[in-house]
């Protein structure tokens, strides 16, 4: 199954698990890296407004230099307990995320954008993840790999964080770093996307 897109597409990324979900949907797109900080100050705006802001600037950043496109951005935070765990900035950050992890239901939430036209539609999805008791001896190989550096949260659920999951309550892609279910959704709503042929 292919859809056809009615404009060229960026998806506004460098993450590869991205690219690999954003491909499910069969038309050629370009990754142009937004540049953008993910510090943006969370002020008053709860989980859903701060990811849907970070990834409409992803959007914008890269809309604003090809406004004939279709442009798609996105950003994933984890939280637990009204704290947001980013991208940690080393190994030691990396294993107290996941020490407060262990154990505990957290949420991950991911925040979509999709510029078309002169304007940035923006939605979020919400998935519920529960991680078992982790004991340092895995912590420790883990975060030894690398493989955690560049995730929120400190893990990549398609990865070998898949090892600490002991539930998941949502949609998986989600928290792999795009919901592309509900951006295909989105698109064909938008009368962005067909299926089997060009858009008219």
């Amino acid at each position: 199954m292919k859809f056809m897109a009615a404009k060229p597409v960026i998806l506004a990324s460098g993450s590869p698990r991205r690219k690999e979900l954003l491909g499910l949907l069969g038309f050629p797109f370009e990754i142009i890296l937004s540049q953008v900080s993910e510090n943006l100050a969370i002020g008053d705006m709860d989980r859903k407004q701060y990811v849907e802001a970070l990834a409409k600037e992803k959007t914008m950043a890269v809309a604003q230099l090809h406004d004939s496109a279709i442009v798609i951005g996105s950003d994933t935070i984890v939280s637990l307990d009204g704290r947001i765990y980013p991208k940690p900035e080393d190994a030691e950050e990396a294993k107290r995320f996941l020490q407060e992890l262990s154990n505990n239901t957290h949420t991950v939430t991911t925040g979509v954008g999709i510029y078309v036209n002169g304007e940035v539609v923006t939605f979020s999805v919400e998935t519920k993840v529960t991680f078992r008791k982790l004991d340092m001896a895995l912590i420790d190989a883990y975060v030894a790999s690398g493989d955690p550096m560049d995730k929120a949260g400190a893990y990549g659920i398609q990865t070998a964080g898949a090892l600490f999951v002991d539930k998941i309550e949502g949609d998986y892609h989600a928290v792999v770093g795009l919901p592309i279910a509900k951006l295909a959704a989105y698109l064909q709503g938008l009368g962005l996307i067909s299926i089997g042929g060009p858009v008219h």
